[in-house]
């Protein structure tokens, strides 16, 4: 059963700044669930599928995540002629819809000139062909998963990907046994723990859609390392942390990590974030007759 979200009616439009977020709403965060979650609680759906990057840190009471199948790649692709961030010139416009993105983008190179692109992945596609975008990010996982090609994955070290990019989250009524009985059976168990961990630290942050959050943890030898970022938009100022600890406290140490965060000022920037209005000169370029 196909269900259009709030989410899906507004791909490719240039929406104005939210109002100061409320804490006691999931707010934008929930655009692209919102709908399929209240068919949920209605029972007239009994999974949910879901890219579990939409999916927000706190689920609606008699809500749960009860699988999750195997992780695509979590990388973000840089797609374009340039093969690498270092081999665009000075003042290139490059193309994200993501605040997470350009924070990254601008903190590793601050001479980029990065513009908002907004559409799926075909109309962002096509400007790039065009030429009105030197180079544009995507989800190494989405482009996957379309048959696309031709993107570049960038590094973990110049670009902590979203929390839960390239799984998938299956969700169901908490406590209906047959649904979840049917998500197990492909649920991809390291898949689970990085996405428990990275989950965790998203909720301990209290982040939303207007926060540039990143976070990627990995399994190695039976434990389980996660690494974190979040910054300004303007890529100005920003924090980055990573811990290790056993496979088996994922949730905690995802918790531990957004503590640390905290604590070097996570919590200062991202209340800025939220205030931070993209600068006109920052839209999207106009397109070539």
């Amino acid at each position: 059963m196909a269900i259009r979200t709030s989410g899906d009616e507004r791909v490719g439009k240039r929406v104005e700044a939210p109002p100061p977020f409320d804490r006691t709403d999931r707010g934008d965060k929930a655009r692209f669930v919102k709908e399929i979650e209240e068919a949920l609680l209605r029972g007239e759906v009994d999974l949910a599928v879901h890219s579990a990057k939409d999916v927000p840190g706190e689920l609606p009471d008699g809500l749960a995540i009860v699988g999750v199948p195997e992780r695509g790649d979590p990388a973000d692709a840089l797609c374009g002629d340039a093969a690498t961030l270092d081999d665009l010139p000075s003042r290139a416009i490059v193309g994200t819809a993501s605040l997470r993105r350009r924070a990254q983008l601008l903190a590793f190179r601050p001479d980029l000139d990065v513009r908002s692109l907004r559409g799926n992945v075909d109309t962002r596609l096509g400007r790039l062909g065009r030429g009105d975008y030197a180079a544009i990010v995507l989800a190494a996982a989405g482009l996957e998963r379309l048959g696309r090609s031709g993107g570049t994955p960038l590094g973990f070290e110049v670009m902590t990907p979203a929390p839960g990019q390239g799984c998938l989250a299956l969700e169901a009524r908490a406590g209906d046994e047959r649904p979840a009985a049917l998500a197990d059976r492909v649920t991809h168990r390291e898949s689970l723990l990085r996405l428990t961990a990275e989950r965790a630290l998203v909720a301990a942050l209290d982040a939303t859609c207007r926060t540039p959050v990143g976070a990627h943890a990995e399994l190695d030898d039976g434990g389980l390392t996660i690494n974190a970022f979040a910054g300004l938009p303007d890529g100005s100022a920003w924090v980055h942390d990573a811990a290790a600890g056993p496979a088996d406290a994922a949730a905690e140490l995802g918790r531990s990590v957004a503590e640390r965060l905290l604590a070097a000022g996570a919590g200062e920037l991202l209340a800025a974030a939220e205030r931070w209005e993209e600068p006109l000169s920052a839209g999207p370029p106009q397109r070539r007759s």
